[in-house]
């Protein structure tokens, strides 16, 4: 029997709304196991979109940040995905990081705190129908366990495939195992026969999250606080620049995919066999925009 495919991430791009939705539902026929959808360029209209577009494919926002919306806002319109995609839809939730809170001008309070309390209250909100399951974004051991404990589900993104079961040591054995608990991450790839290509785009399109002192904590956590330090160093004195030369060969390996397509398709299953259940790959292409990189993807995977 064929592996089973792993989901994807996509982003309605202003311009291409129209072109990514038709890609989604190609995804659903091509037997995708999802479609998760980060907080650029407003992932809740497109999960919405989603929900009217699809027919059996899940989706979810991965994620929106809690502070975005209003709780009945957030409410309401997780309802109606809820209840008009026939229960297909998760509600991903997450508290971002600092540059996103200045774009929406609040401030926000202690983590855990915050997303605890921003379960509870979602939950109590009763007068709009069932609402969908929640999945919390973590990175570290706290919130891992937080998503086991109040959630139906955990999402990373950028983790290390040799640390992930270490952070999923704070779920319950069940929850680790068993199918009712959701357990993903999402993951850059690029696929290319050119592999120095294809680590050169992943390269870049993480420098920025090295920028993000809760990243680098959780990378040091993982076994790379040398190459932490050395970022961490650069940024104090200002050579912002060399800050892609210390995301090492070994990190980018352990963090992200790349390479040709069997490559890729193994590294999927070495997700898998780390403890991932669902490995999201966020496509990008040494030879394209994320309309080529989600063709790459379909012919690695077709």
């Amino acid at each position: 029997m064929a592996d089973a495919l792993p989901a994807l991430c996509l982003i309605a791009m202003p311009g291409r709304r129209r072109r990514t939705i038709e890609l989604c539902k190609e995804a659903e026929t091509r037997g995708f196991a999802g479609i998760y959808v980060p907080s650029p360029f407003g992932n809740m209209s497109m999960c919405e979109a989603l929900s009217w577009n699809t027919e059996n494919v899940p989706f979810a926002t991965s994620i929106v940040p809690i502070y975005q919306r209003t709780i009945v806002d957030f409410a309401q319109s997780a309802a109606m995905m809820h209840e008009v995609s026939n229960g297909r839809f998760r509600l991903g939730i997450g508290i971002a990081h600092g540059p996103s809170y200045v774009r929406m001008g609040v401030t926000p309070g202690k983590p855990l705190a915050d997303t605890r309390a921003f379960i509870e209250k979602f939950r109590a909100e009763t007068a709009f129908g069932p609402l969908p399951p929640i999945i919390v974004a973590a990175l570290r051991r706290k919130m891992v366990a937080l998503a086991g404990e109040l959630a139906e589900g955990v999402v990373f993104a950028n983790v290390c495939r040799s640390h992930v079961g270490d952070s999923l040591a704070a779920l319950p054995a069940a929850k680790r195992t068993g199918d009712a608990f959701f357990i993903g991450n999402m993951i850059p790839t690029c696929i290319s026969d050119d592999v120095e290509a294809a680590k050169a785009v992943n390269r870049r399109t993480l420098t920025n999250y090295a920028f993000l002192p809760n990243y680098r904590n959780y990378w040091k956590e993982a076994g790379y606080a040398e190459e932490m330090a050395a970022i961490e160093k650069a940024i104090a004195e200002g050579r912002r620049d060399d800050v892609p030369k210390y995301l090492t060969d070994k990190w980018l390996a352990d963090t992200t995919l790349f390479g040709p397509a069997a490559k890729v398709r193994d590294g999927v299953a070495a997700w898998r066999a780390a403890g991932v259940h669902t490995p999201i790959l966020v496509p990008s292409s040494a030879a394209g925009n994320q309309m080529k990189a989600i063709e790459e993807v379909f012919g690695a995977f077709g």
